[in-house]
């Protein structure tokens, strides 16, 4: 069984679309997209610094976009799983049929400018505690009145919230962790959110969804999602609730995944699972970055696909 994951914010790179442009149609692709997203993603991903593209406005669209075209050049009928992280959540969602490719674009657009926005109204920021146990670690973070924003799994969770509640769990952090600020624009997936949850549950009624056609894992718990409605709940209330990559990442384990298949910018989640899964045989891993990438990709999927069903541990809902 092969699962296919899409990255969240923090995973880009300047020129990382660039190889891209030389596949016939993506240019193309990529300006049409650029249209729902409100932003120029052929610039943002070939000439745009590290500046510009840490912008959360310009970022959120650009993985959407740089994980769709490159999902566009791949079989994906053997497909079974999907799953993304923060914004990747987007593409696992119209990976899994879902969503329009012009919804999902739409959708990230809004959300990474009202995101944004939301981060203006206070300094905030987020953190990464590394190391100790998840539970203890989750328990510390709370007590110190922040939020245990990401629980990725593999020693790694990110604390949230008011910059000076940050700087003082940093000064004294829980036994056995190491605590790493982050430089993102303000506390993700956390209340401080709230303004760009209601845009975009303003948003949600005029979206055209679909039951998905593949398992799609849920950041909210890691089970997956059936119907296409439930999805849109859970991706508006995504940017003010915890992601429990952890538990994404427990259910390619239950399921018996055997291959994943990262999109670009590939890395981050591959090596999470690599960490996780260890112990319990980590499947094989295609990290897909540049179309140089796509033959491994393409035999990935062959030797390891499916035909894609429902889990009953999916959310029917």
């Amino acid at each position: 069984m092969l699962a296919i994951l899409a990255p969240g914010q923090g995973s880009q790179k300047p020129g990382f679309l660039a190889p891209w442009l030389d596949v016939d149609g993506v240019e193309a692709r990529l300006r049409w997209l650029s249209t729902a997203a409100g932003a120029d993603l052929v610039h943002l991903g070939t000439a745009a610094d590290a500046d510009e593209i840490k912008d959360t406005a310009r970022t959120q669209p650009l993985l959407v976009a740089a994980g769709l075209v490159a999902a566009e050049q791949l079989p994906l009928d053997d497909v079974s799983v999907v799953a993304g992280h923060s914004i990747g959540e987007l593409t696992a969602a119209a990976v899994a049929g879902a969503l329009s490719a012009e919804s999902a674009m739409l959708f990230a657009g809004v959300r990474g400018r009202e995101m944004a926005a939301a981060c203006a109204i206070e300094p905030t920021g987020m953190s990464a505690v590394l190391g100790g146990d998840p539970d203890e670690v989750a328990a510390a973070i709370e007590a110190a009145g922040l939020t245990p924003a990401n629980r990725n799994g593999a020693g790694q969770i990110v604390a949230a919230g008011s910059l000076p509640a940050l700087e003082k769990f940093a000064a004294e952090p829980p036994a056995g962790t190491r605590v790493r600020p982050l430089a993102v624009a303000g506390a993700f997936h956390t209340p401080y959110m709230a303004p760009a949850e209601e845009a975009l549950q303003r948003l949600a009624g005029g979206i055209t969804v679909r039951d998905p056609r593949r398992l799609l894992l849920s950041n909210a718990d890691g089970t997956a999602v059936g119907s296409g409605t439930e999805l849109v709940r859970r991706l508006v209330r995504q940017v003010t609730s915890s992601v429990r990559w952890d538990r994404c990442l427990a259910t390619l384990a239950d399921l018996g995944v055997t291959a994943v298949l990262e999109l670009p910018p590939a890395g981050t989640l591959s090596g999470l699972v690599k960490r996780e899964l260890k112990s319990r045989g980590a499947p094989e891993i295609v990290t897909l970055n540049t179309p140089d990438d796509l033959p491994a990709a393409r035999d990935l999927i062959a030797r390891h696909g499916e035909p894609a069903r429902f889990a009953e541990t999916g959310d029917n809902a």
